[in-house]
């Protein structure tokens, strides 16, 4: 029996596993396993140390792929998109609006928990709509152990805000104290109205103008 044969003998009886003898001389898991087929197989203590490890180094190189690949795509969806636009955020709200914007009674209102969907349309409602801080307001809905201050400060930070353009929040007491952990938004629900003030090219005709954005984009040929 050769030098390298004979150490593998020597490795396998004190315990190791096939990777470990086989980085250590160089020889293929195949041929380990021809040579010790009739071995029992006891594994040492580095060698159940490394078992116990294995899939924490599995998913830990799973996460780092997966962060890898998040990055590459995000990336390449903003080389995709190029510049935005005026009239994209123009059509991207109103797809938003089309999907959370209040549709009934004439009434502007967009309702989300999303900060990016909320900060998106409160720039709309500026740019797009042509609204000041006087025509819009904000009321959260929140939960019983939800803290308020902490809450409107957050909304703050995305909308831009002032405190006098907070409503009057609005506690949810319909889910049980046991289910708030886990069904809870953590900022909860945010209402962005439109108050006119007695402009109807910000009340009324700003919703008709809404809605026939909304209705020529799903109308369009180029989309049936």
């Amino acid at each position: 029996m050769n030098t390298r044969k004979q150490k593998a003998f020597n490795m396998r009886k004190r315990g190791y596993s096939y990777s470990m003898i086989s980085n250590e001389i160089g020889v293929s898991k195949g041929t380990l396993s021809y040579w010790f087929k009739d071995i029992p197989y006891t594994p040492n203590q580095e060698a159940k140390r490394r078992i116990k490890a294995g899939p924490l180094k599995v998913g830990q190189m799973l996460h780092r792929n997966k962060i890898a690949d998040i990055r590459l795509q995000r990336k390449n969806a903003k080389k995709e998109l190029g510049e935005i636009t005026h009239r994209d955020l123009w059509m991207f709200g109103a797809g938003l609006y089309l999907g959370e914007g209040s549709k009934a009674q004439e009434i502007n209102r967009f309702v989300n928990s999303d900060p990016h969907a909320v900060r998106l349309m409160t720039k709309w409602f500026y740019e797009v709509c042509g609204l000041t801080n006087e025509n819009l307001t904000i009321s959260m809905h929140l939960y019983p152990d939800s803290d308020e201050k902490q809450c409107q400060e957050y909304w703050k930070q995305i909308t831009g805000f002032q405190d006098n353009q907070f409503r009057k929040t609005q506690i949810d007491r319909r889910i049980k104290s046991s289910k708030l952990n886990t069904s809870k938004l953590s900022y909860g629900t945010v209402h962005i109205n439109v108050i006119s003030g007695g402009d109807q090219k910000k009340g009324v005709s700003l919703n008709r103008r809404i809605m026939g954005w909304i209705e020529t984009v799903t109308n369009s040929q180029s989309l049936v």
